[in-house]
């Protein structure tokens, strides 16, 4: 049985990603996590004894040491970040910190361990980052592996950042490492600051539904439970020093992601309300995912629409305990929404 260090494993995609391996794949699990704001342990209860949680924070050096030194993992799947974009833009020292430090941090542990192990071929360290990286789109075209990186928010450059360290560690030191980037996720347990669950939240308690600007930014939707079984693909199957896209696509407006919403719970559209929009905001995102497709056999199978209504109908059972936080974050009082 393999043993995967998963950090940021309390959060969406982390945690998505631990319920897969548990359920589908015999794996153990290390879930290294700090417990942040958007954690949620809740979702991962009952994972069987094959499971295991480290409450840690992936910058404390000693502490990551400590964990590759007792879990002797086979490989690590990176997802621990600061991953808000409108928190970054209030206050970037906490992404910086998380994303570029804690990756440096993580990087170095691995290769510390990997060299101690005799750099074993089985290995693998997978940094899992955004399509954020690389910039905003015109109407038409799509992001390959090959697109240059051109990040907009303080979020999408300090990933930018750990994309480059990581394929460094590769270069210089010879780590085996692979990189993956996604389009936005989407799906049960999503901390309600992001679009859907924000905006599912707030329509179901009669309130008002801020779209930033005129609300035709294009983002591509992937189900977070297809993304979890391609992060598994990826770092199974995927070749060292290379990228992978993953994207579901499902390229949509913010607008007619709203409408939808809105249509699927048979409520008016006067509850949206235009609202200044976003500093530096992408006008479009698109993946093209034909390298994980046609290399490891991966593809999307939540169509849009069934993701869409299996998300509203989890926040329509468990909006009590999901429902303590309405606001979109970030920017100062200004994005305190009503």
């Amino acid at each position: 049985m393999k043993t995967i260090i998963i950090t940021g494993g309390a959060g969406f995609i982390g945690g998505a990603l631990c319920r897969y391996l548990a359920a589908e794949v015999q794996v153990r699990v290390v879930n290294v996590d700090k417990l942040t704001y958007a954690a949620n342990l809740s979702a991962l209860k009952d994972l069987g004894n094959d499971y295991h949680f480290v409450k840690a924070d992936v910058c404390d050096t000693d502490k990551m040491r400590e964990v590759f030194a007792e879990y002797q993992p086979d490989g690590v799947i990176h997802l621990a970040a600061e991953s808000h974009v409108d928190r970054s833009i209030d206050s970037a020292s906490e992404f910086i910190q998380t994303n570029v430090v804690g990756t440096q941090v993580l990087l170095d542990a691995a290769l510390e361990y990997w060299n101690a192990r005799g750099k074993f071929s089985e290995f693998k360290f997978l940094h899992v980052s955004t399509d954020e990286v690389y910039g905003s789109l015109g109407v038409t075209g799509k992001f390959s592996e090959t697109t240059c990186y051109d990040p907009s928010s303080p979020y999408s450059a300090s990933k930018a950042a750990a994309d480059h360290l990581v394929m460094a560690w590769g270069k210089t030191y010879g780590l085996p490492v692979v990189i993956s980037n996604c389009s936005n996720n989407y799906g049960p347990y999503q901390f309600p600051e992001k679009l859907i669950p924000l905006m599912i939240n707030k329509a179901l308690a009669g309130e008002k539904l801020p779209v930033y600007g005129d609300g035709q930014q294009v983002r591509d939707w992937l189900h977070v439970e297809d993304h979890a079984r391609a992060l598994w693909m990826i770092w199974s199957d995927g070749r060292c020093g290379e990228k992978y896209n993953v994207g579901g696509d499902n390229e949509l407006t913010n607008l007619e992601v709203v409408q939808r919403i809105l249509v699927e719970l048979n409520l008016s559209e006067d509850q949206i309300e235009h609202v200044t929009d976003r500093p530096g905001h992408d006008a479009r995102y698109a993946i093209d995912a034909t390298k994980i497709k046609t290399e490891l056999g991966w593809k999307a199978t939540w169509s849009f629409e069934a993701g869409l209504l299996q998300t509203i109908e989890w926040y329509k059972e468990n909006n009590p305990e999901m429902n303590h936080q309405r606001r979109r974050l970030g920017l100062g009082s200004e994005i305190h929404l009503r």
